[in-house]
């Protein structure tokens, strides 16, 4: 039977998934990184994660590990499943493409916005054209009104928007941006003015806590 829903204690976030813990067990589990701001938010308490299952790695050679793939949305778990169907997507290059939410990447294909689609993460021109050929016209279900779309100012203090605006304006995405912020933000809570958020957001980038 395949799990399709969890709801658990979020005890642990990292750069790329969360522990579930439930009924003794405890639960890693695959997060794409818009959600990771969030979630972090809610660590210690009970979240309701809507899940994928599948194996990673190579059947030939026998090694073939379980995973789970959770989102905050069912509309976002159907999202992924249709962003996998992209020639070139694997999970986890789709998990890393989505450092915005599902609806806004959905509004971007099918107003066919190549250039906001290649600011994503490892998602370049050629194959944001790519995406939009094989999707547009598939995900208008899950494309909002872009003046409908979550802003950074529902996830951010004013301090982390300035240092999310600073680090645009020295030339980096904003998607990478918000990225590098909110693990910041996980990492450090004392950080109280935009020019530290930067700083921090730049260790994150270079890999440093």
């Amino acid at each position: 039977r395949m799990i399709v829903r969890m709801q658990g204690s979020l005890t642990e976030v990292s750069e790329e998934s969360v522990i579930l813990e439930r009924d003794g067990l405890a639960y890693e589990v695959l997060v794409p990184s818009y959600a990771l701001a969030e979630l972090a938010a809610s660590r210690g308490g009970s979240v309701t994660l809507h899940t994928l299952e599948y194996y990673e790695g190579s059947a030939a050679g026998g090694n073939l590990t379980p995973r789970l793939i959770g989102f905050l949305h069912s509309e976002d778990r159907a999202f992924f499943k249709l962003f996998l169907t992209v020639k070139g997507i694997g999970v986890r290059k789709a998990l890393r493409a989505l450092a915005a939410p599902a609806s806004r990447i959905a509004a971007d294909i099918e107003s066919s916005d190549a250039a906001a689609l290649a600011r994503l993460p490892g998602i370049g021109r050629r194959m944001a054209e790519q995406i939009i050929a094989e999707l547009k016209g598939k995900v208008a279900e899950h494309a909002l009104a872009r003046n409908d779309l979550p802003t950074a100012s529902s996830r951010f203090s004013s301090e982390q928007r300035d240092a999310i605006e600073i680090l645009t304006a020295w030339g980096e995405g904003r998607a990478d941006a918000e990225r590098w912020v909110a693990r910041a933000g996980q990492l450090h809570s004392d950080i109280r003015n935009a020019e530290a958020w930067v700083k921090a957001a730049y260790r994150v980038k270079g890999g440093a806590d």
